[in-house]
């Protein structure tokens, strides 16, 4: 399915509006959690607290998490935003603290089969202008290798998000090799977005400090990860993208291609420079600076960098496709960055 025809089949857009944007980075929350299974309470179940019409607050553990819109539930609203933003499509994916790692195994799955069919809901009422990215419980090899065939087989999505780290472990971590291979074997794009990141202790100041430093202090490492430890060498069909531009990886690859020459560990772990395996990977483009758009541009390579917004939380890229037309002034680059390379990331034309 193409951007084009897609906008052909909805018929949504306001007279006037060229929203032609693929929008990787998106998430969704449930307007309502269920109980958890067994009727006792589960550490780390979320629910949630309605505030105003159109605002709820997520509740963990009894304590408020985060604050959120109707937009992270009601078509609509993401629709009309969608309209004067520029977007043709969005790819929902869950809130991050959704993922549930930290939940027991059968519950964690539990909550993720809850989420995906939130997801699929949504995607039947936005009439062709979203996809489903849905979450598994990575804590569960087996468990997640099995929604993931759900997802992808029965609900249609077009790939999966998963955590920079699972429960402190690394997912270049060769025991999530068979997750990644099976991913691999179904065609299913496999988004990497921050969560729980590490180095937490070493920020000075208020908790959102979380998502503006922390966040893409892990996926760096998570993106480095999967380099150093040989994902990339034994499967070279997969399509993995790392949300916040990659995080802070563009910036240790230089370290890392320096340290390939010097030391012969590092070489006999990686048969291949690491600048080389690093444009293989997907970013998105949610670095909120163009000298930074145009270097990740640079580092990854034209056919690599995907719009993305972190829509609908206040912390977001409000004007994707103005960011990316200010970055450059190519048509052709512009049109693989806000829609061509999210059409290939996603197989899109594969529908």
């Amino acid at each position: 399915m193409s951007v084009g025809q897609g906008v052909e089949r909805t018929g949504r857009f306001r007279t006037g509006c060229s929203c032609v944007g693929i929008d990787v980075h998106c998430h969704l929350v449930p307007a309502r959690f269920p109980f958890p299974p067994g009727g006792g309470p589960v550490r780390g179940w979320p629910s949630m607290s309605p505030a105003t019409d159109c605002h709820a607050t997520v509740i963990i553990d009894e304590k408020p998490y985060r604050s959120v819109s109707d937009a992270c539930w009601v078509a609509e609203r993401r629709l009309e935003e969608m309209d004067r933003s520029g977007i043709a499509m969005q790819a929902l994916s869950p809130m991050p603290e959704l993922f549930g790692y930290w939940i027991e195994a059968r519950a964690g799955c539990d909550l993720a089969r809850y989420v995906n069919n939130v997801i699929a809901s949504l995607v039947a009422e936005g009439e062709g202008r979203f996809v489903g990215l849905g979450g598994v419980p990575m804590q569960d090899i087996d468990l997640a290798i099995a929604e993931l065939h759900r997802i992808v087989g029965e609900l249609g999505f077009r790939g999966v998000e998963i955590g920079s780290n699972v429960n402190g472990v690394a997912i270049g971590d060769e025991r999530f090799h068979p997750f990644f291979s099976e991913a691999e074997k179904l065609g299913a794009a496999v988004f990497v977005h921050a969560v729980r990141p590490a180095g937490m202790d070493r920020l000075v100041g208020p908790a959102p400090l979380q998502q503006i430093l922390g966040y893409p202090s892990d996926v760096g490492f998570a993106a480095a990860s999967v380099i150093t430890g040989g994902l990339l060498q034994k499967l070279p069909r997969l399509r993995i993208a790392f949300s916040h531009g990659g995080g802070t990886f563009a910036s240790l690859l230089p370290r890392l291609e320096q340290g390939y020459s010097v030391f012969p560990a590092v070489q006999d772990i990686m048969p291949e420079a690491p600048s080389l395996q690093a444009r293989r990977l997907y970013v998105d483009s949610l670095v909120f600076d163009a000298d930074m758009l145009r270097h990740l541009v640079a580092v990854f390579g034209e056919e690599r960098v995907l719009l993305g917004t972190d829509y609908p939380f206040n912390f977001r890229e409000k004007e994707p496709v103005a960011r990316i037309e200010e970055a450059f002034a190519d048509e052709s680059l512009r049109e693989r960055l806000t829609f061509a390379n999210a059409q290939a990331f996603l197989a899109l034309d594969e529908v």
